[in-house]
C-alpha cells in the first residue's frame, strides 16, 4: 500500500463567515456569520448562507463565456492561494499540476436568470452560455484561468463531492501523476436547490438547529474552498480517508448509519489511528431529522468514549457540493491557528432524547498543543448513500 504523505500547504476560502481565511477565522472566534440570514427568492423568503463579498474578480478575457457567480466564487478562493500556485508552477511546470473540484450546482443560477429573462423578453441574454451551468466545467475552467495543464476534473456526488476531491488529489500525488494538486469545491446559491430541498420538506426558515429535538431542516449555503496539496513536507497532512456507498435510498440515509460508520472506520484504519487519537470531529449535522439521527448513532459507536464535536453548518449553511472542503477548511484552521478555539455547536441546547448523547462543544476548547500530533476528522454524507470521512494530522 502506498503510504506517501500528502500535505496541505495553503487554503483559500469564502463563505457566509467571511471573504477570506482571515475574516473567517475572526468570525469563528466570535461564533458569528455575517452572511447567514433571510433572502428573497422568486417563490418567497428563505434562510440561507451567502457570501457577501462583491466578487469583482472576473474571468480572463478569453474565458468570459464562463462568467457566472459560481466561477467568481471559485476565482475569489483561488486568488487567496495564487502565490503558492505560482510557486508550484515555477517549480514543477504547469503540466505537473492537477486540479480536482467538487460541485453540485455549478452555474445553475446563471441559467435560472437567463430563463427568466427569456420568459419576459422572448430571448436568452447574450451573455449566457450553456457552459456556465455545465456540471463538469468547474475544474477545466479553473485550469484554464490558472494556466494549469495537468489533470483537471470535477466530481459531483451531491454533498460529498468536494470531500471526494481530496481522496482523488491524494491518489494523483501518490501515483506520481502530479507534483501538486489544487483540491476543493465550489457551490453557489440557486433557486433549484433551495426549492428542491423545500419540496422535500428539508429546509428551515430560521437558522438551522442540528442535533436538537426541534430540528427541522437545513439552510442552503454557498462557498468556495481550495487547498494546494503536494508531497513536500509541511505542518498538516491528509492522514486518513475513508469512503463507502450504502445506497440505502436515493435521498434518505440508512437510519443506523452503517455505511457512514464504514467510512469513518476506513479513515481511522487508513490513518492507523484508534478513535481516541482524534481530538475533534466536524459533523455533517444537517439538522434534518434523519441525517442527525443516523450520524448520532454512528458517532456513538465509533467513539464510545466520546470526542469533541460540532456541526458548523449554522455558520455557513449547508454548502452542498462545497461542504466537504469548507468543513475540512474549518478543521484546518482549528489545527493550524492557536488563536481559534474549536468551533462551538450552535443550537438551542434542547437535546433529542431519542439520540445518543454526543460531546457537542458549548465552551471554549482548543486542541491540545505540545510535542504530540493533533488529529481532526471531518465527515460528509450525501444522497444515494455516498459517505466520506477525512482526517487531518498536525
Amino acid at each position: 500500500m502506498n503510504t506517501t504523505r500528502v500535505y496541505l500547504h495553503a487554503l483559500g476560502m469564502i463563505n457566509a463567515l467571511g471573504d477570506d481565511t482571515a475574516s473567517i477565522a475572526d468570525a469563528l472566534k466570535r461564533h458569528e456569520a455575517p452572511g447567514m440570514g433571510p433572502m428573497s427568492t422568486r417563490r418567497g423568503e428563505a434562510f440561507v448562507g451567502r457570501a457577501l463579498a462583491p466578487l469583482d474578480l472576473a474571468p480572463p478575457a478569453s474565458l468570459t463565456r464562463y462568467d457566472c457567480r459560481n466561477n467568481r466564487l471559485l476565482l475569489a478562493a483561488l486568488a487567496q492561494i495564487q502565490p503558492e500556485i505560482d510557486a508550484a508552477r515555477e517549480r514543477f511546470g504547469s503540466q505537473r499540476i492537477g486540479i480536482v473540484l467538487g460541485t453540485s450546482t455549478s452555474g445553475i443560477s446563471a441559467a435560472e436568470d437567463a430563463l427568466f429573462e427569456r420568459a419576459a423578453s422572448g430571448a436568452m441574454p447574450a451573455a449566457f452560455d450553456y457552459r456556465q451551468m455545465e456540471i463538469g466545467t468547474a475544474a477545466p475552467f479553473a485550469a484554464a484561468a490558472l494556466g494549469i495543464q495537468g489533470p483537471a476534473f470535477t466530481i459531483s456526488t451531491a454533498c460529498t463531492s468536494s470531500a471526494k476531491a481530496f481522496v482523488s488529489a491524494r491518489r494523483l500525488l501518490r501515483l506520481g501523476l502530479c507534483d501538486a494538486v489544487i483540491a476543493g469545491g465550489v457551490d453557489s446559491l440557486c433557486e433549484l436547490t433551495i426549492q428542491g430541498f423545500s419540496s422535500l420538506e428539508s429546509t428551515s426558515t430560521t437558522r438551522m438547529n442540528p442535533m436538537s429535538r426541534n430540528r427541522h431542516g437545513i439552510n442552503v449555503g454557498e462557498s468556495a474552498a481550495v487547498f494546494l496539496l503536494t508531497r513536500d513536507e509541511g505542518d498538516v497532512w491528509l492522514a486518513g480517508a475513508g469512503e463507502s456507498s450504502d445506497a440505502h435510498h436515493i435521498s434518505a440515509p440508512d437510519p443506523q448509519g452503517m455505511g457512514g460508520e464504514l467510512a469513518l472506520r476506513a479513515a481511522l484504519d487508513d490513518a492507523q489511528l484508534a478513535p481516541s487519537a482524534i481530538g475533534y470531529v466536524n459533523l455533517h449535522a444537517t439538522a434534518t431529522p434523519r441525517n442527525d439521527q443516523m450520524e448520532a448513532h454512528l458517532m456513538a459507536r465509533v467513539f464510545p468514549d466520546g470526542v469533541s464535536t460540532s456541526g458548523t453548518k449554522p455558520l455557513t449553511g449547508h454548502t452542498l457540493g462545497a461542504a466537504g472542503a469548507t468543513e475540512l477548511g474549518i478543521a484546518y484552521l482549528a489545527l493550524t491557528r492557536e488563536d481559534i478555539p474549536l468551533p462551538r455547536h450552535l443550537w438551542d441546547g434542547d437535546a433529542d432524547a431519542t439520540l445518543p448523547t454526543l460531546d457537542l462543544i458549548a465552551d471554549t476548547r482548543r486542541l491540545a498543543r505540545g510535542n504530540g500530533t493533533q488529529y481532526a476528522m471531518s465527515n460528509s454524507f450525501a444522497f444515494g448513500g455516498s459517505n466520506v470521512s477525512l482526517i487531518l494530522g498536525r
